[in-house]
């Protein structure tokens, strides 16, 4: 398929047909990267859009606990002596 390079304010495009979009599944936001000379499109991903599957397969492999344990909480003083 051929597409031409048009003017779009100041900057230039081309025109995906409709069907080509609905057969990718592209709505909304996309990622375009150049990759050895050829634009790619994809699905933009969501960031974090992952981290329940990974944080499901980290406690399944028994790796989620707190690496430095203690020092992430509060102090002792700080569990004694401080009001809320």
């Amino acid at each position: 398929m051929r597409v031409h390079v048009v003017r779009i304010g100041n900057s230039r495009g081309i025109r995906i047909p409709k069907a080509v979009l609905d057969e990718l599944g592209f709505h909304g936001e996309l990622e375009l990267v150049i990759r050895a000379g050829k634009v790619v499109l994809s699905r933009a991903r969501r960031p974090r859009g992952d981290w329940d599957r990974a944080f499901a397969a980290m406690a399944r492999r028994g790796d989620d606990r707190l690496v430095h344990g203690e020092q992430l909480g509060a102090s002792g003083w700080a569990r004694k002596e401080w009001e809320w």
